[in-house]
């Protein structure tokens, strides 16, 4: 979405926000000159606020400037705007960017909005399948800025950084760390190599754990404890947060996303804007993005061995890698440009505004 207002902010619409107070969403904000009204979300123990209190918060501002509409950037938002839909001022809209069982009570809310916008036809069909109207979702592809994400000769610094050898190969993985990204299955599937005779290959986990629920944690701690078994020690470099990602995808040869589902992966964007090769879990909108053993390798979600086996796959045929890699990038240059979805969600907005 930044990148969206970016590139549309002053131009077809003028965009005012409504955000935290003194988060890095306002800086970011502020810093493309989109004017920013504080809201808070919490009371002062941390306790979510009343949907009320948070409307109380929006009306004024709505009531007092002439807005043309109001969009909704998360499912939470979308939930809020069509529940007081009738009370705002203007026609609410509405982000979906989450595969998740909904409530008839979050429907009912969502449906109010006079339109929604799902980010792939997979988040589409599966909230209409538990009722949500068809009429009013429409489907609008997030972009990647294929100026930022492109590729890049390795420079191996990363290697470097990490004190590995030249010649190590390196698998990438991006993601919150927590069941629904598989990186158990990840884990497993090193450990598959490893008594394949791989022990060249080594595994870089971007992301961090932020639920603090013991099942979380245990999970996060399990993956240290398998990689700690005799022939992985050592193969596994946790990065945490990392601001330098097309860096990153730049160093290694392969990214591994052994996702659960994922309504659109902006990490796989990034990566065919890089023309990184690919193997990623089947669920979700991922196949909307690439298609299996041209741009990518797609496996079944939570399938250990056919994940170890497309990872090989890659690392070990160089003419494979190099045509996924190039056919990866030509997708993204073709349908997810930054500039294509902003023209996809300014005209679905001018269209509300008429």
């Amino acid at each position: 979405m930044l990148a969206m207002l970016q590139l549309l902010h002053g131009r077809s619409f003028e965009f005012t926000a409504f955000c935290l107070a003194d988060s890095p969403l306002q800086h970011r904000l502020t810093s493309l000159d989109i004017p920013c009204h504080p809201v808070q979300f919490h009371d002062e123990q941390g306790l979510r606020l009343p949907r009320e209190a948070v409307l109380e918060q929006l009306l004024p501002v709505l009531q007092a400037q002439h807005f043309d509409l109001l969009h909704a950037n998360s499912l939470s938002m979308a939930r809020l705007t069509g529940a007081f839909a009738e009370q705002l001022p203007v026609p609410c809209s509405g982000h979906l960017r989450d595969i998740i069982k909904l409530s008839r009570a979050a429907i009912r809310d969502l449906n109010r909005n006079r339109r929604l916008f799902a980010v792939s036809h997979a988040t589409r069909d599966f909230h209409i399948k538990r009722g949500l109207n068809a009429e009013t979702v429409s489907v609008c592809y997030n972009g990647v800025d294929t100026e930022r994400f492109q590729p890049r000769p390795a420079t191996g610094a990363l290697k470097q950084e990490l004190g590995l050898p030249a010649d190590t190969r390196l698998c990438l993985t991006i993601g919150q760390i927590g069941l629904r990204k598989g990186q158990d299955v990840l884990a497993e599937a090193a450990r598959l190599l490893t008594e394949q005779g791989d022990q060249q290959t080594h595994f870089v986990l971007v992301g961090e754990r932020h639920s603090q629920k013991q099942e979380s944690i245990d999970f996060d701690h399990a993956l240290d404890t398998t990689f700690a078994q005799p022939g992985l020690a050592g193969r596994l470099h946790r990065l945490g947060y990392r601001d330098d990602i097309p860096f990153l995808m730049n160093e290694v040869d392969l990214l591994v996303h052994p996702a659960k589902q994922e309504p659109l992966g902006r990490v796989l964007l990034e990566a065919i804007a890089s023309g990184l090769p690919l193997v990623a879990t089947d669920v979700g909108g991922t196949c909307e993005i690439v298609d299996h053993e041209r741009s990518a390798l797609l496996v079944p979600p939570g399938e250990a061995t056919a994940l170890a086996g497309a990872i090989q796959r890659l690392l070990h045929d160089q003419s494979l890698s190099q045509s996924i890699a190039q056919h990866a990038r030509q997708r993204a240059e073709e349908r997810f440009t930054s500039e294509r979805a902003s023209r996809n969600m300014d005209a679905c907005w001018q269209e509300l505004c008429d």
